[in-house]
């Protein structure tokens, strides 16, 4: 029969994972909503207690503080526990009530614990005869089995402490492709000076160039002891972080007991040790002197504990290392992993890594079919770790023109595209794992470990279907945007000065631009005000379109500052139209600001020209009618005898060209006369095809059709013309009539798409339909 104490504790831990999990649930809406708000400032401790559940709606309200704030949910909420995960966090909650228990009790408990959990991991993972050490920290196992090593070669390190290592200085070895900042920890907890650490280069020449050299690491022995020094430890991988490759252990197993050093081992690839089938290289880490295993996230177990496998026969000086302890505390921290490996059981251990290997190997078949994708791997048919990346030489991509300049910044370029391709994978496949890697050699990379993610997020044999398929898509739309980037360069070129190119090799995207305004005799001061007002204004009309490419100011911590950057593009983009469309664009905005700029003088200038003007028809028309009819009696009684017929002269100004014209044409036509307007959008945009794309090539751009569309103008163009002619030609035809006629049909054939042109000859049509019926009265 279970304790009743312990049920409670399962129900409490059951209760706490429900309302922290829920990010969607109301919290009760209204005055306990506001009493929660604002939950990270801290307050005084309140005078009376709370309840369970209160104080857990606190800690639920200060996770989704800020969701709740900006109304909207979590686009990644806490991540679902497991029935598996459930018992590893009870795990933490026994050790706390355990730790209530009577001495005796106590001791009991946790040996079975240690015992149990020793044995288990060293069967499951081939290591015969050995001990285990549980620590929170991955690293700390390291620290502790260095400590051992130094009370091993130095006796009086205990009595003496460091004053007994001035007679030889320790050197730790590790390799250059390791873990970064491991050995610096290392040395900082031991109180070593850094010079003890050696960083042993890779391979450069034979071999994988992530795995130890280890002819230059012999070399690196013999120096050190010819110096006066003791090699103490040397730190190999199973699984380098960035590419998941392992030493040659077996060689340098060899070389430490040649030189009695201590060889400790670590890597994801130690988690194939369970498995029935183990190649040799990862085999031969069961002979290594240490290891450091993390089941938590191999299993996907929460708040896990790792583990340091060791062989030691002096179990004094295990204990003055601090790998084992007395303290039943130190002991009950295995707990959690205890419970959770009784839970899955060996099978179920084994299925995980199996499921988790399989996965890679599915993902590495896979990509072979997808173009412009390249795998590195450091065994096709059992690496559990697959990189790859986007690669296509530029070279090859440019569609022409000089490339030269593109070659030199090569990689940084492929390095961008790929780090843009690792966010886009995670933000639409966030249970793959994927996650961006920068190698020495090989760059920004993407890698796929699924022992390190996948039992944590539940990847499954479906997610990398869809990786693949997303993955093809990308690059996809990588290859074209990189095909263009040089004819984007050249096009934007063709507009200078109006436009810039901005050569920014980081940028993930078709390139960067800015506009250039005229601003000649202005300040630099004054310059980089007006550069900046229009590109913004720019950037936003372009934001505004309809359009599949994405624009924007460029990297949140870029070194360009006012430029327009274009985002990736599909193979069907019209690059001349794009970069023609933001420089009209540009134009239009400059000349838009100047307009209003030079208003106030413009308007001033007409009102003094138009004052001019009225008053010079003033004077004509008092020298035309005489000084007679402008007495007020006698110039009514002349104007009853003898009418003058005189015309309204008003004059009309254009804010727009900024000139003075007579209204004799308005009241004539009884309409505002033609006059080109400025464009709202450029004629490219005005002419697309309806259901088009913008920025987009239609099957009009191909040479045959263009040969058909041609021809077509050719046809349709005297048909308008014929059309005109036989409105406007009066039988019998008069000199004057023939000679408009003629013309008539040169207008339209010149301009057969210009709005302002049909609207500038309506007047003249209306004169000539009223010639054509004055001519049929007679």
């Amino acid at each position: 029969m279970v304790d009743s104490t312990l049920a409670e504790v399962d129900r409490n831990l059951s209760e706490a994972m429900r309302i922290l999990g829920d990010g969607r649930r109301e919290l009760e809406a209204g005055t306990e909503r506001q009493h929660f708000s604002r939950t990270s400032i801290p307050g005084p401790l309140q005078g009376d207690g709370q309840d369970f559940a209160t104080i857990l709606r606190l800690v639920h309200n200060v996770i989704h503080e800020e969701e709740e704030e900006e109304d909207k949910p979590s686009q990644q909420g806490m991540q679902d526990v497991s029935h598996l995960g459930h018992m590893a966090l009870l795990g933490h909650s026994l050790a706390a009530y355990v730790s209530v228990l009577d001495r005796e009790r106590l001791r009991k408990l946790t040996t079975r614990i240690l015992s149990d959990a020793t044995l288990w991991l060293c069967r499951l993972f081939r290591y015969e005869n050995g001990s285990a050490y549980f620590h929170e920290d991955d690293r700390d196992g390291l620290v502790k089995v260095c400590r051992l090593v130094i009370h091993t070669h130095f006796e009086e390190y205990g009595s003496e402490g460091y004053v007994a290592l001035s007679s030889k200085q320790p050197v730790i070895y590790h390799s250059a492709s390791g873990r970064p900042g491991l050995g610096q920890h290392v040395c900082s907890q031991l109180g070593l000076p850094l010079s003890s650490l050696c960083a042993v280069p890779c391979n450069t020449i034979f071999g994988s160039q992530h795995q130890m050299d280890v002819a230059l690491l012999d070399k690196l022995i013999k120096e050190d002891m010819e110096a006066g020094k003791l090699p103490l430890l040397l730190i190999a991988n199973a699984g380098t972080p960035g590419a998941g490759h392992t030493d040659k252990l077996s060689r340098l197993k060899d070389l430490c007991e040649q030189y009695n050093m201590w060889l400790h081992v670590e890597g994801v690839n130690l988690a194939t040790l369970a498995l029935g089938q183990v190649t040799s290289a990862i085999l031969a880490a069961t002979r290594c002197d240490s290891m450091t295993l993390t089941p938590g996230q191999w299993l996907g177990l929460p708040a896990v504990t790792a583990v340091t496998l060791y062989r030691h026969e002096n179990p004094a000086l295990s204990l003055a290392a601090g790998l084992t302890s007395s303290q039943p505390a130190s002991k009950i921290r295995a707990l959690p992993l205890w419970l959770s490996l009784q839970c899955l059981g060996h099978n179920g251990i084994v299925q995980n890594i199996r499921h988790a290997a399989s996965l890679s190997q599915q993902l590495l078949q896979k990509l072979k079919t997808v173009a412009s994708i390249k795998t590195s791997v450091e065994d096709e048919f059992s690496s559990p770790v697959v990189l790859f990346k986007f690669s296509q030489e530029i070279s090859a991509a440019s569609s022409g023109g000089s490339v030269e300049s593109y070659c030199a910044g090569e990689k940084e370029v492929l390095d961008a595209f790929n780090r843009w391709m690792a966010e886009q994978l995670v933000q639409r496949l966030p249970t793959s794992g994927v996650e961006v890697v920068e190698l020495e050699d090989e760059g920004a990379c993407v890698r796929f470990s699924p022992l390190l993610t996948a039992a944590g997020l539940g990847t499954q044999q479906e997610d990398v279907d869809d990786l693949v398929k997303t993955l093809s898509e990308l690059a996809l739309v990588m290859s074209s945007t990189m095909s263009i980037r040089q004819d984007f360069r050249e096009e934007t070129h063709r507009h200078a000065p109006s436009l810039f190119y901005v050569e920014d090799l980081s940028w993930p995207g078709l390139g960067a631009l800015r506009y250039e305004p005229d601003t000649e005799g202005s300040s630099e001061s004054r310059r980089k005000q007006e550069v900046k007002k229009i590109n913004s204004e720019l950037l936003k009309k372009l934001q505004d379109l309809d359009a599949d490419i994405v624009f924007s100011s460029g990297p949140e911590f870029g070194t360009e500052e006012d430029c327009i950057f274009v985002g990736m593009v599909t193979e069907d983009v019209d690059v001349s139209a794009l970069v023609e469309t933001i420089a009209a664009f540009g134009r239009d905005i400059e000349e838009n600001g100047r307009l209003l700029e030079n208003m106030t003088e413009v308007v001033r200038k007409g009102i003094l020209e138009a004052e001019l003007q009225l008053q010079k028809a003033s004077e004509e028309k008092l020298m035309e009618e005489g000084v007679m009819r402008q007495l007020p009696l006698v110039g009514s009684v002349l104007n009853w005898f003898s009418p003058v017929q005189s015309s309204v002269k008003g004059r009309t100004f254009s804010l727009a060209a900024g000139s003075l014209d007579s209204t004799e044409v308005t009241y004539s036509t009884k309409a505002q006369p033609g006059r080109p307007a400025l464009q709202d959008a450029p004629s490219a945009l005005s002419k697309r095809p309806p259901g088009q794309r913008l920025f987009r090539r239609s099957a009009a751009a191909s040479d045959s059709f263009s040969e058909t569309s041609s021809i077509g103008h050719a046809e349709e163009t005297p048909q308008e013309g014929g059309v005109t002619a036989s409105i406007i030609q009066p039988s019998p035809p008069l000199p004057e009539e023939d000679s408009r006629s003629d013309a008539a049909p040169e207008k339209i054939s010149e301009a057969p798409a210009e709005v302002e042109g049909e609207a500038g000859t309506d007047a003249e049509q209306r004169q000539l339909e009223g010639q054509e019926a004055e001519l049929s009265g007679r």
